[in-house]
């Protein structure tokens, strides 16, 4: 079995057994870091959260599939570029589809708030994208992928960060949700053959 494929099936299986372990709970560390942020969401310093992590959220995928498209459209003659384009369309909505275990597990938010808990919607939408342009870095732009893979974890620590500082997430949410990218992400990478990720071959 392809290594990738092996990895993405053990962390989507985590992913889903810690779903399944914290559906009716929380761990101890979940509680003690939601009992520390009671009350920021209400201060100036919540304010600047909120903003970040309107950015960095539902819209970002969005934004990236537009992108794509208008990308693909132009790179239609270049048979490679649009074949790589085209199949990480189809990576990035399987990574955000992720975001609908939030009705299989309904777990309850650390304060009271819309929607259900786990996984985070907002990590999985940063771990969609940043999982996504890893991979087209790595396709078109391999002397940018150092640069990408640091860009990408620091956007998703960020995102999860400011979800936890919010109170609108348990640890184990921002967790799962980039366990359940990351594993559906290699997954359906490997199965379109976008990992292990391949050179353009120049034709002398």
């Amino acid at each position: 079995m392809n290594r990738a494929y092996a990895w993405g099936i053990a962390l989507l299986t985590l992913f889903i057994l810690l779903g399944v372990w914290v559906r009716d709970s929380a761990w101890p560390l979940d509680l003690v870091v939601s009992d520390a942020m009671v009350g920021f969401w209400q201060t100036s310093g919540g304010d600047v959260v909120w903003v970040i992590t309107d950015i960095l959220g539902p819209v970002l995928p969005i934004v990236m599939f537009v992108v794509l498209v208008v990308a693909a459209v132009r790179s239609r003659r270049d048979a490679y570029v649009l074949n790589v384009l085209l199949r990480s369309m189809v990576l990035l909505a399987a990574c955000r589809i992720m975001s609908l275990f939030k009705g299989v597990f309904e777990r309850d938010r650390p304060r009271a708030y819309v929607d259900f808990s786990y996984p985070s919607g907002h990590v999985v939408s940063v771990a969609s994208v940043a999982f996504t342009g890893i991979v087209i870095c790595g396709w078109l732009a391999r002397h940018l992928l150092r640069r990408a893979i640091v860009l990408a974890t620091t956007l998703v620590v960020i995102a999860a960060a400011c979800r936890v500082l919010l109170d609108v997430h348990w640890v184990t949410d921002v967790l799962g949700g980039t366990l359940g990218v990351t594993g559906i992400g290699l997954i359906v990478a490997t199965a379109m053959h976008l990992i292990p990720v391949g050179e353009r071959k120049v034709s002398g």
